[in-house]
């Protein structure tokens, strides 16, 4: 059986290129802000663990890529507003990007931090 990363480096090699550039600076900013945060693949897209916890997923769908923070989306203050979906959930909140939409890499990276902090305590 494949590695769980060598699985997601040949899903983001079929994507188109604006979905695969969206999905590897996720998973680049996941990896540089805790190198610790290891890669799974379940139910058809990749996952983002730390210490047995599913913290992240990330997809592609015809339209747009997802980041999804699972474990503690809804608690994580998100004053850029960069959350525009998974608002009915309890825990989760994600967000979406079309084709030609680009996220501050400097505001994703401090939601990643603050999330990952949080899956700590």
């Amino acid at each position: 059986m494949a590695s769980a990363s060598l699985t997601i480096d040949q899903y983001l090699a079929t994507l188109p290129e604006w979905q695969r550039h969206n999905l590897e600076l996720f998973r680049k900013l996941v990896h540089a802000i805790d190198p610790l945060v290891t890669e799974d693949w379940k139910w058809s897209v990749p996952f983002f663990m730390l210490n047995g916890k599913m913290l992240f997923a990330m997809s592609a769908f015809k339209a747009h890529t997802k980041y999804n923070f699972l474990m503690n989306g809804a608690l994580l203050d998100d004053p850029d507003k960069l959350f525009n979906n998974g608002f009915n959930s309890k825990k989760s909140r994600a967000i979406d990007l079309h084709e030609g939409e680009e996220v501050d890499h400097h505001k994703l990276h401090l939601l990643i931090e603050e999330s990952l902090k949080l899956a700590k305590q």
